[in-house]
């Protein structure tokens, strides 16, 4: 009898969700890790991805939000423009926010890596049946540090 290894029914699994809900980010994703981990790849590409694929996926995020500037569709005025707004305001400050909830999230990864599995879960829930987009894994890390902060306060300030 063959037996499959665990992380491959898990991938199956998740792959069988992303079809359901037809999230092709989810899809896309376990198809390569399926075949990178039924190729024998795996022992290679696993810790450079391990070790850089976080960095890669911001990089490649970063262009994408950067193109409009690339391509001409956003000019310096534009930039300007956005200080001189309430709506710009609000959005740079938004930013500002979302890269320390970044930061901190990966601080807390590094130090508990047991949180990832349950980062994860939250984030491919949210992609798959709420329409979310799966940056969540370092800000919902940022987030669980503060709200793990406040929580650590209030319970120190109320016993």
């Amino acid at each position: 009898m063959i037996q499959i290894p665990n992380e491959i029914i898990f991938l199956i699994l998740l792959l069988g969700i992303g079809l359901l809900s037809k999230n092709q980010s989810i899809v896309i994703a376990v198809a390569i890790l399926l075949v990178i981990r039924l190729s024998h790849l795996g022992d290679r590409i696993f810790p450079l991805l391990d070790k850089h694929g976080m960095n890669i996926g911001i990089i490649m995020i970063t262009i994408a939000v950067l193109v409009p500037i690339a391509k001409g569709k956003i000019q310096l005025q534009d930039l300007i423009e956005s200080f001189k707004s309430s709506y710009g305001i609000i959005a740079i400050i938004s930013g500002m926010i979302v890269a320390l909830f970044a930061a901190n999230g990966i601080q807390l990864l590094e130090k508990t890596p047991q949180i990832t599995i349950a980062l994860v879960l939250g984030t491919i829930f949210a992609v798959v049946f709420l329409k979310g987009i799966p940056v969540g894994p370092l800000i919902g890390a940022g987030i669980a540090v503060t709200l793990i902060k406040i929580f650590e306060w209030l319970k120190y300030f109320f016993d």
